[in-house]
């Protein structure tokens, strides 16, 4: 399992690049100032962050508990991974960006949309490459 601080710099370093790509993006998109976006976005992403901590917590557990090995990963593993993690948010991120970006549920649904195409394939990309960067070692002290 990963040590804790390895998970901090996972979520610190996911939310940070995720947010240099949208927060322009969604502006553009929304045609809503970068400011407005992005005290949105670093809200939802302070909230993401916490979210992403506690459920790679749960899903490793949930791994470890089923006896499946934490390492390699494999495609359909980070694929189930990602799907589940983005399903999680959403149950805020809609009703958040209603409110914050005075939008209709649809409106509001669409733009979900647009993220839940685009944010798995950027999670499942950033945990390929940061497991080839920060490879679990064989015994890790879990400091959980």
């Amino acid at each position: 399992m990963r040590t804790r601080s390895d998970r901090i710099r996972h979520a610190i370093l996911y939310e940070i690049i995720l947010l240099a790509m949208l927060i322009p993006l969604s502006s553009l998109a929304l045609h809503q100032t970068t400011s407005k976006i992005g005290l949105m976005a670093i809200t939802l992403s302070l909230f993401a962050m916490v979210w992403n901590y506690i459920f790679n917590l749960g899903f490793d557990k949930t791994l470890n508990f089923m006896d499946y090995p934490l390492y390699p990963r494999g495609f359909r593993i980070r694929t189930l991974h990602a799907f589940m993690f983005e399903c999680g948010l959403v149950l805020v991120t809609v009703p958040a960006m209603m409110w914050w970006l005075q939008l209709s549920l649809w409106q509001a649904v669409v733009m979900d949309l647009a993220f839940l195409l685009l944010v798995p394939i950027y999670t499942l990309a950033y945990n390929w490459l940061y497991d080839q960067l920060f490879p679990i070692p064989a015994y890790v002290n879990t400091d959980y």
